[in-house]
């Protein structure tokens, strides 16, 4: 296992309707995880030999525990956080760039879900496509990497759409080779989607040794809290399925063959999308 997620928690600032965890202000269908809970799964994997630990929510800097959760982490391995960039991230930024000086690196991906102010705002709230600029350019200053999250758009021309985004990485004080990853619409928990199994025949006729490498369910787990319960899941897109609980360890996890069956799965398998940036 090269990557340990952990969801810091459904709880969000914000209520945007295609949210792939539903989650919105005070949502509780996974609740906030605290720094007693990330402490024994930290050590197994360390003794695992874990490379790096990513978190995602909700919005993780929502989470009251987070910033201790994030220095106690960054003293054994980098890590790597999914945000929203608006206020709760904004309002803790001085606390953040203190983490410059711990042992391990931080990095950060905000979502910028279209090279469009207005086109963002509309989902996401007035004001937050700059909100979230801001931060990039603030954490990008301070010496941490940072990379760009984006919708896709409907047969779209994916160099054309990264690249307008280019006067506002100028904007912000970024580099034009900021990294951009794009993801499909992967529709709200519980979504009822026709979509086929990703078998293993699927698999080894149409990807390369190499792609299938990069599968997230193939190096990382994710740690869940439901009803006070921790569980290890595949990945971080199959939470709202039951079948994909793999254990209360992550040893446990790992012997656990994983079936490709969730639509979001085939989401992965046909766009190559990855939360991950590799470790």
């Amino acid at each position: 296992m090269a990557e340990l997620w952990f969801h810091t928690g459904a709880n969000c600032n914000l209520s945007c309707p295609f949210c792939l965890e539903g989650s919105k202000p005070r949502d509780r269908r996974i609740e906030f995880i605290t720094l007693e809970d990330v402490k024994p799964f930290i050590a197994e994997a360390v003794a695992l030999r874990v490379k790096k630990f990513s978190f995602t929510g909700g919005e993780p800097f929502v989470n009251p525990w987070f910033l201790k959760i994030l220095d106690y982490a960054l003293d054994y391995r980098p890590c790597f956080v999914l945000t929203n960039g608006t206020e709760p991230l904004l309002n803790r930024m001085k606390e953040v760039i203190q983490f410059r000086q711990k042992l391990h690196a931080l990095a950060f991906r905000i979502s910028l879900d279209y090279p469009d102010p207005a086109k963002h705002d509309a989902s996401r709230g007035e004001g937050n496509f700059r909100k979230a600029l801001r931060a990039l350019g603030l954490l990008h200053t301070e010496g941490f990497a940072v990379s760009i999250a984006r919708l896709m758009q409907p047969n779209e021309d994916a160099d054309a759409v990264n690249g307008s985004y280019a006067p506002f990485l100028k904007e912000a004080g970024l580099p034009p080779n900021i990294p951009i990853v794009k993801f499909p619409n992967f529709l709200t928990p519980n979504s009822i989607a026709t979509a086929p199994e990703v078998t293993e025949q699927c698999m080894t006729t149409y990807t390369m040794p190499e792609q299938r490498a990069r599968f997230m369910c193939s190096f990382s787990r994710m740690v869940v809290k439901k009803q006070g319960r921790y569980r290890v899941y595949a990945c971080t897109l199959v939470d709202d399925d039951q079948d994909f609980e793999l254990g209360d360890t992550l040893r446990e996890s790992l012997g656990v063959r994983v079936r490709l069956k969730h639509h979001r799965c085939y989401s992965c398998f046909a766009c190559g999308s990855s939360f991950s940036e590799g470790t």
